[in-house]
């Protein structure tokens, strides 16, 4: 398959944005919220989203309608032992610094709300499995007789949105995030990454897709997250209503800005090690935050050492992970990158 140049950009800010975003979250718990911190959650609560339509958009450009018959087993190879690795070690962790401050926990029920109800950061990695298969039932059963991308992208769209302004507004919590794991907040994602393929790489050869990629749409919707965030009526995570437009509108600008531009050798590396970035990182700012809970650190420093030791220590482990094909698949497969 040639190379989309576009798709190494969009990993590059979807893996940068998932990690400040989880920065400035330990920035606010360790010392204090701030409304800068505010505005700077504002373009990283797209990281996650980028992840998901990556994954759809990469194998469907990549196999069209002919899905090879290994797809599904290759993929829980891939997806989930890391996912099970993962939430294991972050599972456990966290067990102990419970236990450590004498809050008692059962340790099969804590276990079950990190694997089972997906508790830990790596839920997306069970939502993009739960994608797989609908990529893989939409070919072999050739379901876009009836269900057209470009229709289905408005109903799920309305759908999504309705879908996180539900558990916005209500009173019930799910345990771990059992709800942000259920693929209806996330539909959106598979028909714009369907819809993407099948025009590139001539969108702006399409009269609505030339429209909405227009910035002007993009610079609107951001002043308006702005003024709300200014007013602080916004929470912010991946699962807001308010992302989903954000999204569609960015991602359809950012194919269009982003069209013949090069990825640098910088863009590329980070790509080669993005999913080990995206697991691990946090165990890293948790070494960098026990070393604050005996040292005072300024807030400077503490925000350099997050980002040093947060970006160092997930490369190099990703790096140690890939010497050997075992522990590579166990803590996360270092993508290919020419």
């Amino acid at each position: 398959m040639k190379r989309i140049e576009e798709i190494y950009w969009l990993r590059f800010y979807g893996c940068l944005a998932v990690f400040v975003f989880h920065l400035i979250q330990r920035v606010e718990q360790n010392y204090a919220p701030h409304l800068a911190l505010d505005l700077a959650f504002i373009p990283t609560v797209l990281g996650t989203p980028i992840f998901i339509f990556i994954s759809i958009f990469l194998f469907s450009a990549r196999y069209g309608n002919d899905v090879p018959h290994n797809f599904l087993a290759s993929r829980l190879k891939y997806v989930m032992v890391p996912y099970v690795v993962y939430g294991l070690i972050y599972s456990l962790a966290e067990y102990l610094r419970l236990y450590a401050d004498d809050a008692r926990v059962g340790f099969i029920d804590h276990m079950i709300e990190y694997l089972v109800f997906a508790g830990w950061h790596g839920y997306f990695l069970i939502i993009a499995m739960q994608f797989y298969v609908l990529f893989w039932l939409y070919n072999r059963l050739h379901l876009q007789r009836y269900l057209p991308a470009g229709p289905c992208l408005l109903i799920s769209a309305v759908i999504s949105i309705a879908y996180w302004a539900f558990w916005r507004w209500q009173s019930i919590e799910p345990p771990g995030y059992l709800h942000w794991i259920a693929p209806v907040g996330w539909l959106y994602l598979f028909f714009l990454a369907l819809l993407v393929v099948k025009y590139y790489p001539a969108l702006q050869a399409q009269p609505w897709i030339r429209r909405f990629s227009h910035p002007g749409w993009l610079i609107a919707m951001v002043a308006g997250i702005v003024m709300f965030t200014l007013r602080g009526e916004l929470a912010y995570s991946s699962k807001e209503t308010w992302v989903v437009p954000l999204f569609i509108l960015s991602l359809l600008w950012a194919m269009n800005w982003l069209a013949g531009r090069k990825a640098s050798p910088l863009v590329k590396k980070v790509n080669e090690n993005s999913f080990g970035i995206y697991l691990a990182h946090p165990l890293f700012f948790s070494v960098v935050d026990f070393v604050t809970w005996q040292v005072a650190l300024p807030l400077w420093l503490y925000v350099l050492a997050l980002a040093v030791v947060g970006m160092g220590g997930s490369i190099l482990l990703n790096n140690l992970a890939n010497q050997a094909d075992w522990s590579s698949m166990l803590l996360g497969k270092r993508l290919r990158v020419v």
